[in-house]
């Protein structure tokens, strides 16, 4: 059977596929079966190479692991040199199950030979469920063999065209081994994260998956030190088109997002997850630097904005600064922003406050958030001095992916903490 044969029977059969009621982990479900029948038990521990069926025509690969520690079984996306943690990996009788809480969504397989065959799909299973069949292989991208006609490693300047003609600099940012490719794009609003995939003369595939949804990019690199190529999504492509560049960079991120005339701060009162209610004007802020980042729980910058600060801020806090997360999230409905908020702080060990300040939008953000003018990407950070004045906005984030942008940043962070907190 081939894969079109498979994706269609799985999306087919996926709203039968639910959880299992008992949350065993799988590690500890085998423990029961005895003689032959153990012997033969479905062993989830190794390498895997998956395939998403995005759309008809699109299938997108990525591979993950699943290892175990204390006696658990957990799931890791592989992505160039990270290895991202996914989630506790449980099973039924014959179904293994995944819940990625970090982007609320969950992997369902049924177990098939050594195969796994199922969807990725809202952990409320509304909207459409992705097809995803998994088999235990290393690689990502199935390749010919053909070498590589050059080493394309470097940084370009790239240039994504949207369907409207407009168009956004960014810069591409590209390590090669042999056939092997990794890199990210730089935009404004944040990098694409780990890329991970192989170049074929002078042809290249790049993907991505870390549980939000899968990313695709492809393109021609040529002799002239140009490229072109595009990036590929459910919803459609978007081209670009770049030129090798040594010094390639971005507009500066502290001069795109700024006040209106005539305001010096932030006025906000949001409430936490219990419902208290909390402000800059608040005693435990005074006379101190606050740094305020506007984030959700859904946006895979502010996870790598959240793995920067929260660490920071336990080395820091008994130096004078305090952190407010602006949570904006797919909804401000209680129950539902008290999951996803508090999922976000066990996993990143944040002890500074967060709020639900409204929905995932930036037109909210504008709203809720009247002094500012701009508001461009989530996330955003805002660094308050000890008077109570915003001293700057750095707009998006550079995260690990992008090397010595993201160095860059956390010098020119800390300098500027360092010194705010002397004046």
């Amino acid at each position: 059977m081939n894969l079109k044969s498979i994706f269609t029977a799985v999306l087919a059969i996926s709203t039968s596929i639910t959880f299992a009621q008992d949350e065993t982990v799988f590690a500890n479900h085998n423990t029961a079966k005895t003689g032959k029948e153990k012997q033969h038990a479905f062993v989830a521990l190794g390498s895997w190479r998956a395939v998403a069926q995005v759309k008809e025509g699109l299938e997108i690969p990525f591979n993950f692991e699943i290892n175990e520690k204390s006696g658990q079984q957990k799931l890791y996306f592989r992505n160039a040199e990270e290895s991202f943690e996914g989630g506790l990996v449980k099973q039924t009788a014959d179904s293994l199950f995944v819940k990625l809480d970090q982007f609320d969504n969950e992997l369902a397989f049924a177990i098939t030979g050594d195969q796994l065959t199922g969807t990725l799909r809202k952990q409320g299973q509304a909207g459409k469920p992705l097809a995803i069949v998994a088999e235990r292989k290393n690689y990502r991208f199935e390749t010919s063999g053909k070498p590589a006609t050059a080493d394309y490693s470097g940084s370009y300047d790239v240039v994504f065209k949207s369907p409207t003609g407009k168009e956004e600099k960014t810069v591409g940012l590209f390590k090669q081994t042999g056939n092997k490719l990794t890199g990210t794009f730089l935009r404004v609003t944040g990098d694409s994260r780990f890329l991970e995939g192989v170049v074929e003369g002078n042809q290249f595939q790049l993907s991505s998956f870390i549980g939000s949804s899968p990313a695709y990019y492809k393109g021609t690199f040529q002799p002239d030190g140009t490229l072109s190529g595009e990036i590929l999504g459910s919803r459609g492509s978007q081209p670009f088109t770049g030129v090798k560049n040594a010094n390639a960079t971005l507009p500066d991120a502290y001069k795109l997002t700024y006040l209106k005339p005539g305001y010096k701060t932030l006025d906000f009162s949001f409430p936490d997850v219990n419902g208290k209610k909390i402000s800059l004007k608040d005693d435990k802020y005074k006379n101190k630097v606050v740094i305020l980042t506007i984030t959700g729980s859904w946006c895979p910058n502010c996870v790598d904005e959240a793995t920067f600060i929260a660490p920071w801020y336990k080395a820091n806090q008994k130096r004078g600064v305090e952190v407010i997360a602006l949570h904006y999230e797919r909804s401000t409905e209680p129950e539902y922003a008290k999951k996803v908020m508090s999922r976000f702080r066990e996993r990143f060990g944040i002890e500074y406050d967060q709020v639900i300040a409204g929905t995932a939008d930036k037109q909210v953000v504008s709203e809720s958030l009247p002094a500012l003018d701009s508001f461009l990407s989530f996330p955003t950070t805002i660094i308050i001095d000890k008077q109570g004045n915003v001293a700057q906005i750095h707009t998006g984030f550079n995260g690990p992916a992008t090397g010595k942008f993201y160095d860059e940043f956390k010098k020119e962070f800390n300098d500027e903490i360092n010194s705010l907190l002397k004046k």
